[in-house]
């Protein structure tokens, strides 16, 4: 009955969702309306629903956000539904460019994009606080038996007491072993031994029994959940392996066959990395518009001031070790590589990393480039093709990584970037590269969209006021 219920509910808030979708596109015309005379008539505007319907459904989808909510909190719903509209918005709007660029209304766009994000906040938020009320009540609510008594059962317990608007209620514990009982467990219900799991669960009405075995019991888990399928009963197994702290953990099947846990050495996981790949797309367009208005100016430069190529293309070292070769604008005389080996005493930053603030080898003109940071602009084709992010880690060099210590190779496990934590927390200020690591690290393991804009913005201040630059 329960498993019916569930389905309908999500059936509900499914169509809810698209409904309101709907309806956020013709409130935000009349919106716009009341601003914009000009804005034509709804029916120009229709074409574009056939589009934004199933590319919310999609994403709607792929951030989780048709199942259960019951163990989502308010801020992880605006997360994901700003991630949602952010895609959605960059999608729609390149389409629109294609198809009707010089008559869509941008602003009817805009306008519809945030009422289709206060709308479906709205409903989750209120959808979310309905059932946990209608939980706290014994309404839609799930029985479970924990199977264990050790720390990991302890941990889960404690979870679920700091979140009843979940509806899950344990109804009792389940032995293992004869060993004598933690105070955790001085008040709660001991319903048996494992070895009466089944009988115990013909005696209690179970919707899920909950296997927290520590890893040195053994159970046969496989005869209980054979059993348990014969009964209706759901299994849960608490996987107590492994506590890495800075891995994040995923548990998936290779090929919908194979279970696999995955301990994953970056914050990021797919649906974030879409995001991130489509605000690095946009924004290598938009940099390489710029390169090309800038372009004459910096090729006439840069032959006026000296001889050589107008581009350098340097082999540094991007994600996981993959080699590329990172083009800049030349800023310095074309024997730059032959005589960094002479100006190594020189180095003003210690470990595997050279910086010199007043480097011989940089031409008049790149140090100008340098310091307004425009030697950089040609990363924008880098970006575009993937072997760099807007924001990232620094790009090592080769020779660099070979001095690297174990810990320190984390920081290339990322896509490297234009820009980062490292250049706008005053970079020509720290002199020692494990600080610089220590920024890289904390970067990966704080990722989200939010930190990459606070950089980017950050990235403009400092280059408008010319700071932080060798």
């Amino acid at each position: 009955m329960l498993k019916e219920q569930a389905k309908l509910i999500h059936r509900f808030s499914m169509l809810l969702d698209l409904f309101l979708i709907f309806a956020a596109f013709f409130v935000a015309y009349e919106i716009r309306d009341q601003f914009d005379q000009g804005l034509r008539d709804v029916r120009f505007y229709l074409w574009s629903l056939f589009v934004i319907i199933p590319l919310w459904y999609y994403l709607l989808l792929r951030w989780d956000l048709f199942a259960s909510i019951r163990r989502l909190t308010i801020f992880d719903l605006l997360t994901r539904l700003f991630n949602v509209h952010l895609t959605g918005g960059f999608v729609i709007a390149s389409i629109i460019y294609f198809v009707d660029r010089d008559r869509y209304s941008r602003g009817f766009l805009l306008s519809f994009i945030v009422c289709a994000f206060i709308l479906l906040l709205a409903e989750k938020v209120i959808l979310r606080f309905a059932l946990g009320v209608a939980r706290s009540r014994g309404y839609n609510t799930r029985n479970l038996i924990i199977v264990g008594t050790r720390e990991k059962a302890t941990r889960f317990l404690k979870l679920l007491k700091a979140h009843s608007d979940w509806g899950l209620k344990v109804i009792g514990f389940v032995r293992v072993s004869d060993a004598p009982l933690g105070e955790d467990f001085s008040d709660q219900n001991i319903l048996g031994k494992v070895a009466d799991l089944v009988e115990i669960c013909k005696a209690y009405p179970v919707d899920e029994v909950i296997f927290c075995i520590p890893k040195d019991y053994v159970v046969d888990v496989e005869e209980y959940l054979q059993q348990l399928e014969e009964l209706g009963v759901s299994v849960r197994i608490v996987l107590d392996i492994f506590d890495l702290t800075f891995y994040r953990k995923e548990v998936s099947f290779f090929h919908n066959d194979i279970p696999i846990l995955t301990f994953h050495a970056k914050a990021f996981d797919a649906q974030q990395l879409l995001v991130k790949r489509v605000v690095d797309i946009l924004g290598a367009f938009v940099g390489l518009l710029v390169t090309a208005f800038l372009l004459p100016f910096v090729i006439l430069a840069i032959k006026i001031d000296s001889p050589g190529a107008i581009f350098f293309g340097q082999k540094r070292v991007g994600q996981s070790g993959r080699v590329f070769r990172c083009w800049k604008f030349r800023s310095m005389y074309i024997d730059a590589e032959q005589r960094k080996a002479d100006l190594m005493a020189e180095n003003e930053v210690s470990g595997a990393m050279f910086k010199m603030a007043n480097d011989p080898r940089v031409t008049t003109v790149g140090r100008f480039l340098r310091k307004a940071s425009l030697d950089e602009l040609p990363q924008f084709w880098n970006v575009l093709v993937g072997e760099m992010s807007l924001v990232g880690t620094r790009p090592p060099t080769p020779e660099e990584v070979s001095d690297y210590d174990n810990w320190q190779h984390r920081r290339i496990s990322i896509t490297p970037g234009i820009t980062g934590l490292w250049q706008v927390s005053g970079r020509n200020e720290i002199k020692d590269f494990d600080k610089v690591v220590d920024l890289d690290l904390s970067y990966i393991d704080n990722w989200s969209l939010w930190l990459d804009i606070k950089i980017l913005l950050k990235t403009i201040y400092v280059v408008f006021s010319r700071k932080g630059s060798f």
